[in-house]
């Protein structure tokens, strides 16, 4: 029996290790994303200066630990064996609810995730319990008070981080305008004075100063000394960073840099508790269990959990190293732009959500205060500070999001949190901070505009609700996991780790899909990270180029594949079709948008001179979706009634018809991928003769419709619709061929 046990610690380590690994990937970004985000140095420099914060984090985490052993039970009232369900179903529980996520595009947070698993697991069990000895009490077995404080931090956190994110980049754009380099003669000095020993104090003084690593001497020996080392530390990092302003060297990258650390290092050891907490106490409790339990495993109280944990510091290191691993080969974390990074941007780009009816009411009731407080406030103190905010002087890095007083103050602020957060041993989530301090700062910064605002303000609400969504469900699944494993024992205990090996295949599955697709996109990003407006007409001429004649191609391909399934009554084909045309639409859609903001980031000139051009263009894509959706729905309908087919006199005339389309068709896909147009002429003139006899052939049936008494009016019609719609489907031909030849014909 004992076996079974080391099998499910075995587990409890194998998923710590994945977890580490998808944490990262999915949490790294979290601080790195400002670095990043500003440019404040190349790539590998950020990553470098992240993997000591993370590895320094790592080894003074073990404090946290104490969340899983007994943070949220109470462990004494355990027996092994419960405690072992319901380790194993929170570690079952955290894969699934993460692959479920992932797989919606919904986001979560790891921190959420594992508390509200031990929570519910808890107190399932602490139910059972108490059904079956009415004499323990809910206090006896769930450490209440404990999880409620952990709750109201992870939550509270949410409000603090966004009002302290306004409020702080709000001075600090007062101060430094987005002309930053104008004014830093005095102000850079007192700036980096506080930035300088905020970090100090929270990570070497309550972050090292807590560690368990140091005497217990000359930890007193800071807590005494802390208000002399803190005057000590501002007074000397002032001078510093005047020192260096004076040496010409940018003090805001510096401040980025090491707050790149402070928050790696508070993440890695916040974070850690999520990853290895669990299988840690799991592994404790098995050791406890084989020098102490003499093998009553239903019947052994865990009471060792209460005490701290002391995890070895090789344990430790090695996570620490893992966690550098993921961060520095993970292409998800490399290549994945961050929904913060999009939503916190300085200009307009790609919106990733659409608008909601709550977004639209919060920016109209913004608007109202916005006018009432203009009101109130005199003119000449709204005209100096509007002149504060001037975003036609703001200095950005090639392909930057933001500038470096926004990235100094997302990170500073943010390891500020979750290092108080760490040293209280509150949990707080490092995505929940980092991601509200961007959305306050980026909403000070006059970030959204009027155009963007409700399409920002959706995506933000999307990610709160996503948050809050993982709590139930994270608190139900647990719940529902703990019970099944504590009434089918090991065979349901075993039969969810084989899920979970099988939701660990799919989920890399499906992102090397995923990452696939996403590499379809790369020039629009490549357009939108670069300020040579030259280079953006370059690539957005390849780029329309490849739309024009991917739909062209496209449109023929679904054009024969319609003909073919009615004169063939293969239905199914049809659905597929149907399903092909509409994901093409929305496809179309999206392209239509970043093209659009392309547009406005090429020369005036070009901009102005192809415009009409474009949307023609764009146009053209789209009539030819709906040409083609307005022949298929009745084709579809005629053949899934299992109505008459097409007369073979139709059918013969209809195949030559489409010989022609076929041919015009080719030929235009072929100029407008090749950019030559010598038989642009000839094709126009072709085209438009082909029109013509389509009319005739329309004529003539409708002329047999009203004089031939037995023609099947059902199978005319349908016929007259497809004349229509072909006739249609070259005209909207000739419109693109055109468009794209003005459009194009320069890009040589």
């Amino acid at each position: 029996m004992t076996e079974i046990y080391f099998v499910i610690v075995g587990f409890l380590l194998i998923l710590a290790v994945f977890d580490l690994f998808v944490g990262v990937s999915n949490d790294a970004v979290n601080f790195l994303n400002s670095a990043i985000g500003a440019k404040v140095a190349k790539f590998r420099t950020v990553l470098f200066v992240a993997s000591i914060g993370v590895l320094i984090g790592a080894v003074m985490s073990s404090g946290m630990m104490d969340v899983a052993r007994h943070g949220i039970m109470r462990p004494e009232n355990y027996s092994f064996e419960e405690v072992m369900t319901i380790f194993l179903a929170v570690m079952v529980t955290d894969v699934v609810v993460l692959d479920v996520f992932n797989t919606l595009g919904m986001p979560t947070s790891t921190t959420v995730s594992l508390v509200f698993e031990l929570l519910g697991g808890t107190f399932i069990l602490a139910i059972l319990k108490i059904g079956a000895d009415p004499s323990l009490s809910i206090y006896d077995l769930l450490n209440s008070d404990k999880a409620l404080s952990v709750i109201i931090a992870i939550f509270v956190s949410v409000a603090i981080a966004f009002f302290f994110g306004v409020l702080v980049q709000w001075l600090s754009r007062v101060i430094f305008t987005f002309n930053y380099k104008k004014h830093l003669r005095y102000s850079i000095a007192v700036f980096g004075g506080i930035a300088f020993t905020a970090l100090a104090y929270f990570i070497f003084i309550k972050g090292v100063g807590a560690s368990p690593y140091i005497s217990e001497a000359s930890r007193n020996w800071i807590e005494t000394n802390t208000n002399m080392l803190m005057l000590a530390v501002f007074i000397c990092s002032t001078v510093l960073a005047e020192i260096l302003h004076l040496c010409h060297i940018n003090v805001f990258k510096v401040i980025v840099l090491l707050g790149t650390f402070a928050l790696a290092m508070a993440f890695a050891g916040n974070d850690l508790v999520n990853f290895i907490g669990v299988p840690l106490a799991g592994l404790d409790s098995l050791l406890d269990f084989m020098a102490n339990g003499n093998g009553n495993y239903d019947t052994f109280m865990m009471t060792s959990l209460m005490h701290s944990a002391k995890s070895p510091l090789l344990y430790l290191l090695i996570a620490g190293v893992i966690m550098i691993i993921a961060m520095v080969t993970s292409k998800k974390a490399q290549n994945v732009v961050k929904t913060s990074v999009d939503l916190s941007r300085q200009d307009e780009g790609d919106e990733m959500f659409g608008s909601s009816r709550v977004a639209r009411s919060l920016v109209r009731a913004t608007q109202d205060i916005g006018s009432v407080v203009s009101h109130i406030v005199p003119r000449g103190t709204t005209k100096w500070i509007d002149s504060r905010f001037n975003k036609d002087e703001v200095i950005l890095a090639e392909g930057a999001a933001f500038d470096e007083v926004r990235a100094a103050v997302n990170l500073v602020l943010a390891a500020l949190l979750i290092v108080l957060g760490t040293t209280y041993k509150l949990p707080l989530s490092t995505t929940y901070v980092t991601f509200m301090v961007a959305m306050g700062s980026s909403l000070a910064d006059r970030a959204w505009s009027r155009e963007s605002a409700v399409f920002r303000i959706t995506g933000v609400l999307s990610v709160i609700g996503g948050w809050f969504i993982t709590a139930g469900v994270a608190f139900a699944a647990c719940a529902l996991v703990c019970a099944l494993m504590h009434f089918g024992g090991f065979i349901v205990m075993i039969a969810f780790m084989a899920l979970d090996i099988f939701l660990i295949w799919r989920s890399n599955r499906q992102y090397a899909k995923k990452m696939k697709e996403e590499k379809k996109d790369d020039v629009f990003q490549l357009m939108m990270r670069t300020r040579d407006k030259d280079i953006v007409w370059d690539l957005l001429s390849k780029h329309v180029t490849k739309t024009l004649s991917f739909v062209t191609h496209f449109s023929l391909e679904q054009y024969n594949r319609i003909i073919e399934g009615f004169s063939t009554e293969n239905l199914r084909e049809l659905r597929r079709c149907r399903t092909a045309l509409k994901d093409e639409q929305d496809q179309l859609k999206k392209f239509r948008r970043k093209e659009l903001l392309a547009l406005r980031r090429t020369p005036e000139s070009i901009s102005i001179e192809r415009g009409t051009w474009f949307h023609l263009g764009a146009n053209s894509n789209q009539q030819y979706i709906y040409s083609l959706r307005r022949m298929l729905d009745p084709i579809k309908e005629h053949v899934d009634n299992n109505f008459n087919p097409l007369p073979e006199s139709y059918a013969k005339e209809l195949e030559m018809i489409r010989r022609k389309v076929n041919e015009l068709m080719n030929s235009t896909e072929q100029m407008i991928s090749t950019n030559r147009y010598e038989l642009y002429e000839d094709t126009l003139t072709i085209a438009e003769e082909f029109k013509d006899e389509l009319s005739v052939v329309r004529k003539r049936l409708i002329d047999s419709m009203q004089k031939d008494a037995d023609i099947n009016l059902k199978v005319s019609l349908l016929y007259l619709n497809i004349l229509q719609e072909t006739q249609e489907f070259v005209s909207v031909m000739r419109h693109q061929l055109r468009a794209a030849r003005k459009f194009l014909e320069e890009r040589k």
